[in-house]
């Protein structure tokens, strides 16, 4: 019997979501040049030439990351995951950022060929949105932060105590919304958006 017979929708959905945004985090990495080009290989998935990290560090900490929030997605529990991008004072200067929402009442089965349809479109949207986005500065970090609506006791969970409190800085003013791709359906909803800065950041 496939493992995946057993697993509830919600289950199942969560598990194609981290599948996903493993591929789309390397992918928007990949995008902005943080690394040379040779610090990838093309691979293919759901049908469509994406890039996978080459370097093992750089893809277990992508895979680490993403994979760790499987348990809290399947509650419900992660809102937003992002990936931001500093400056060498340590300032956001740009953030990709994943909104989710999970039906956790959706009790239906899920087709994995109509999620994974829906989901590929917005790998080839990533893969032509370099104009959207701003050049980075040189000797720039990055980081994967995930939003969570509501935290577990962690003495309920152990996969709590991957996640520490981010002291990320945060823009004075909201930030400037560019839309890249959205889906709605059941029982996951999408959203994909680039934040900009509004207004040129004060030094620290």
């Amino acid at each position: 019997m496939d493992r995946r017979d057993n697993q509830s929708p919600q289950g199942e959905t969560a598990r194609i979501l981290v599948e996903f945004l493993e591929v789309a985090i390397t992918s928007i990495v990949f995008l902005k040049g943080v690394y040379p080009s040779g610090a990838f290989e093309r691979r293919r998935y759901m049908s469509v030439v994406v890039q996978r990290a080459r370097h093992p560090q750089l893809r277990d900490y992508i895979h680490s990351a993403v994979f760790g929030l499987l348990p809290f997605i399947q509650k419900g529990l992660v809102e937003r995951v992002a990936v931001i991008f500093f400056n060498t004072e340590g300032i956001p200067v740009e953030r990709f950022v994943f909104k989710l929402t999970v039906n956790l009442s959706y009790g239906s089965k899920v087709e994995d060929a109509d999620l994974e349809f829906s989901l590929r479109s917005f790998l080839i949207k990533l893969s032509v949105s370099e104009p959207l986005t701003k050049f980075l500065p040189r000797d720039c970090r990055w980081e994967i932060t995930a939003y969570f609506r509501s935290l577990p006791e962690a003495s309920t969970s152990k996969d709590v105590e991957s996640w520490i409190p981010t002291d990320t800085r945060q823009w004075d003013q909201p930030p400037l919304l560019t839309p890249i791709k959205s889906m709605s359906s059941e029982p996951l909803c999408v959203q994909l958006y680039i934040e900009h800065p509004s207004l040129p950041q004060p030094k620290p």
